[in-house]
C-alpha cells in the first residue's frame, strides 16, 4: 500500500525515516534480542536512549542549563492541572490569555485549583485574532500569565512573545521544535507529542529550575515537575516506546539540519498554502493575517454544500484527515514538520482543480 498526504491534527504525521527506523528495529533494538517495548525503562541500553534524547532536545531548542527537561505521560492537558498545582497556592490569582479552545479549556481546569482572571479573551470573534497585548488586563500580583502560542483547532497564532515579570507558561503542543524560540523567555513550556514530537503519550516539559520548588506541599507525587527532575523522568514507567520514537525525532530534525533549517521549509509551506487560498475566490481563511499560524490552516469552501465532495475527492487522491474541526467546520490542514513540502504543493493542486471543476 502506498503512503497518503496526511494532513492530521494529531496524532499527525511521522517522518518516513524515522517509520523505517522503528520497522526495522521492532524486533531486535541494539541487538538486545528484544523489541524496546520489552527492555527495562532502567536498563542500560533504556537509560543511554533517554540522557541522549535529552541532550539532544537541549541542542535543538538551546536550553539554558538553568531549565530541566521532563518526559512525563498525560499530554498537554494533564499539564493544564499541574501548572496551578506546580506554581500557585489555592489562594493565588493567576492570569490567562484565551485565544482558543485549548487556552479557554486550560482557564477552565486551572480554576479548580486557583484563581483565575482572564486577561484577553478572542471568543467574541469566534477566535480568529489575537487580542493586543495593550488591552490585556493582567493582575498586579498574579503567580503567571498562561497562554497557548498557537491553536490548533482555529489556527490562531501568536508571532510574538507575551512580556511581563511573572513567570510565562506555554501550552506549545503545535508549535514546539517546528522553529527555534527563546527558552530563556519562559518559565516552563509544555507540549503533547503528537504533533511534531512523536507519537501519543508522551509530554515535554521544559520547566526553569527556579520554580521547581514552588508545587503545593500535598501535590500527588507524579503531580509534581520536580518528582520528574529528580529521577530523570522515571519517576514512574514511562511510556519507553513513545519516548524511544522521540528520541529518533530528534536525531531526525539534527539530520535535517536543525530548526533554523526546519523553520525555513515550514514558512515556505505555509506561505504558498495561505497564498493559494487568498489568491482564489473560491476558498477562505477567517483568521486575522497577522496571527495566522504555521501549522494548522483552516479554510472554508465558498459553497458549504460542497464540503462533502471535497473530503471525498481528496481523500481518494490521497489527501487524507482535511475535515475542519467540529466546531469550526470547513477544512483544515495540519502541516507540521513531517508533512512534506510535495505534500503542500499536492493539496494546492488539488484545490486548484476541484475549484476549475465546482467554482
Amino acid at each position: 500500500m502506498s503512503r497518503v498526504f496526511n494532513f492530521s491534527a494529531g496524532p499527525a504525521a511521522l517522518p518516513l525515516d524515522v517509520l523505517e527506523k522503528i520497522r526495522d528495529d521492532i524486533p531486535d533494538w541494539q541487538n538486545t534480542g528484544m523489541s524496546v517495548m520489552e527492555v527495562s525503562h532502567r536498563g542500560k541500553h533504556f537509560v543511554e536512549l533517554a540522557a541522549r534524547s535529552e541532550a539532544n532536545v537541549r541542542e535543538l531548542l538551546e536550553i539554558p542549563a538553568d531549565y530541566s527537561v521532563l518526559f512525563p505521560q498525560g499530554g498537554a492537558t494533564l499539564q493544564m492541572a499541574m501548572a496551578p498545582l506546580n506554581l500557585a497556592d489555592r489562594g493565588d490569582t493567576v492570569d490567562y490569555v484565551v485565544t482558543g479552545s485549548w487556552g479557554k479549556k486550560a482557564a477552565g481546569e486551572a480554576t479548580k485549583f486557583c484563581k483565575v482572571n482572564v486577561a484577553a479573551d478572542a471568543s467574541d470573534k469566534k477566535f480568529t485574532y489575537i487580542p493586543d497585548e495593550s488591552s490585556w488586563q493582567r493582575s498586579d500580583n498574579a503567580a503567571y500569565l498562561h497562554y497557548t502560542p498557537n491553536e490548533t483547532i482555529a489556527g490562531v497564532e501568536f508571532h510574538f512573545v507575551p512580556g511581563g515579570d511573572v513567570p510565562l507558561v506555554a501550552d506549545m503542543s503545535s508549535t514546539l521544535l517546528s522553529r527555534p524560540i527563546d527558552v530563556s523567555r519562559f518559565g516552563v513550556i509544555y507540549a503533547g507529542a503528537q504533533k511534531n514530537i512523536g507519537p501519543a503519550g508522551l509530554t515535554l516539559v521544559i520547566v526553569r529550575n527556579d520554580l521547581l520548588d514552588k508545587a503545593r506541599p500535598n501535590n500527588a507525587h507524579l503531580m509534581t515537575w520536580k518528582s520528574y527532575a529528580e529521577s530523570d523522568s522515571m519517576t514512574n514507567t514511562p511510556p519507553t516506546f513513545a519516548w524511544y520514537v522521540a528520541d529518533l525525532v530528534f536525531q531526525h530534525l539534527k539530520d535535517r539540519g536543525g530548526l533554523g533549517a526546519v523553520a525555513d521549509v515550514n514558512r515556505r509551506k505555509a506561505s504558498k498554502l495561505y497564498a493559494a487560498i487568498d489568491d482564489s475566490g473560491f476558498y477562505s481563511n477567517p483568521v486575522n493575517k497577522n496571527c495566522r499560524s504555521w501549522m494548522n490552516v483552516p479554510f472554508i469552501l465558498a459553497d458549504d454544500s460542497l464540503d462533502a465532495k471535497f473530503l471525498e475527492e481528496s481523500q481518494a487522491a490521497g489527501l487524507t484527515n482535511l475535515k475542519g474541526h467540529r466546531s469550526v467546520g470547513g477544512m483544515r490542514a495540519s502541516i507540521y514538520n513531517a508533512v512534506s513540502e510535495e505534500a503542500v504543493d499536492a493539496l494546492i493542486g488539488f484545490m486548484a482543480e476541484f475549484e476549475k471543476a465546482n467554482g
